[in-house]
Parts: C-alpha cells; structure tokens; sequence
C-alpha cells in the first residue's frame, strides 16, 4: 500500500479512536444538531409555513447541523494534538499537513453523513419533511463535505500563525459562513456589499442548488460549476498556506510553544 495513504489511514483511525472514546465529542455530535432541527421545524409549525417555505428553514437547519460536525472534525484533527501537547512528536514522524487533514476530513465526512440521516430523519418523522432527488441531495452533501474541510483548514492555518489562543475559530468559521451563505433565508436578502461576498464562498451555490428540488429559483448561474470549481481553488490555497505556515512556525519556535 501506498505510504501517504497508510498516514492518512493512520490519523483517520486516531480521530476514530478518539471520536468513540469521547463522550463529549458524541454528545456533540448528536446534542446542538438535534436541538437546532427541532427548535426550526417548532418555530416554522408556530408560524403556519407552507410546505415549500418550511422545507426551505429545515434544509438549513439540516446542513448547518452537517457542515459544523464535519468542519470540527478536520479542526479537531489538529486540536488534538494542541490540547495534548503533542505537536512537535506528530511531527517528528515522517508525516505530512495533508495526512492528518484528510484522515481527519474522512471521518468528519462519516460522522456528517450519520448526522444527515439522523436529523433528516427527526425531520421527516416530526415535521413531514421530504427529501428532493438523489444527484441534488448528494451532489450538495458532497460540496458541504469539501466546504467543511476547507473551513477546518483555516482553523489550522490560523493556530499555526498564532498559537492556541486562536482555537475559538474553530467554532466561529461554522456559524460566520451560515451567516454569510444564507442556511436560513435567501442571500439576495442580505445587503449587497455581503451579498457579493457570499459569492466566493462554496457552500452558497450547494445550498442554491439544493433548495431548486423544492421549486426555489436560482440566483445564480450553474451552481454546481461555480461550487466545485471554488472548493478546488480553496483547497489549493489553503495547502500551501498551512505549508508556508507550519515552516514558519518551526522557524519562529511556534511548533514548539504549541507542545508546552
């Protein structure tokens, strides 16, 4: 077997061992989704929403639910070994940024799609939500599951450039691109100068996308393209930029500060 892919199966197993050890970690994998799918689909009930309009604020609910646990787990894969003080021995091995990002990104990816059919569920048997077809719905889920990693990718940017203080970005990118990516209402809503800026982000287009199998008109052209063709360029970036990071932090006594 390839030994990249031996890594990247390496740390896809640590973050498995330490998911199911976790008991904090599955209940919040399991808590806030739940509490957010159930807290939308009463207040859409309390405020008579037809079907399409209801579906519109669980869909949002659904893939915030998705996106946060699958953007943790990719921080997480990096965070672990801050809060255990452990970084400078990760890196003493032969390992590369890559290999713990996608080992991370792999289980992140499992434990959003276990969190999708369990608040899909919650969804369908509480608030006779209906699913759209197959390609939309996997299409999109596939585009939150590349956001997310992008997402989690500059959470590890940033710790590198500025040490453990910063890991409260971890829980911030999550709820900035819900903000931003219109998860509860339109982007054309928000004002023009945010409107723009929802335009560079991935996860707009896959919600956009998502949404026309319920009769929502796009605001925007070819979604998909514009979507895919995004997270690839963000990825791209934000390689190099934790490469450039992580040498900086070796030269700076960053990597070491984070191990004490």
């Amino acid at each position: 077997m390839n030994s990249q892919l031996i890594r990247i199966y390496a740390f896809a197993y640590r973050n498995y061992i330490f998911a199911v050890r976790n008991f904090f970690t599955f209940v919040e994998m399991l808590f806030w989704p739940v509490i957010g799918i159930l807290s939308i689909g009463l207040m859409s009930g309390f405020l008579s929403l037809n079907g399409n309009m209801k579906s519109f604020l669980l869909t949002g609910a659904i893939m915030a639910g998705v996106f946060q646990t699958s953007q943790l787990d990719v921080a997480y894969g990096f965070l672990y070994d801050v809060w255990s003080k452990s970084v400078k021995q990760t890196f003493i091995a032969p390992v590369k940024n890559i290999d713990y990002i996608l080992g991370s990104w792999i289980i992140g990816t499992v434990r959003g799609i276990i969190t999708f059919f369990m608040l899909a569920g919650l969804a369908v048997v509480f608030f006779k939500f209906t699913l759209p077809g197959t390609a939309a719905l996997w299409f999109c889920l596939a585009g939150v599951y590349l956001t997310a990693m992008i997402s989690g990718m500059i959470t590890i940017f940033f710790i590198f450039m500025f040490g453990q203080r910063i890991d409260i970005i971890a829980w911030m990118m999550s709820a900035i691109m819900m903000l931003l990516c219109g998860i509860y209402y339109p982007v054309t809503y928000l004002s023009a100068g945010i409107s723009k800026m929802a335009q560079f982000i991935p996860l707009t287009y896959f919600l956009e996308y998502f949404r026309t199998g319920y009769g929502f008109p796009l605001n925007f052209t070819h979604p998909l393209i514009k979507g895919f063709g995004l997270s690839v360029i963000y990825i791209g970036i934000m390689l190099w930029m934790i490469e450039m990071a992580f040498l900086n932090a070796k030269r700076s006594g960053m990597l070491v500060r984070l191990s004490e």
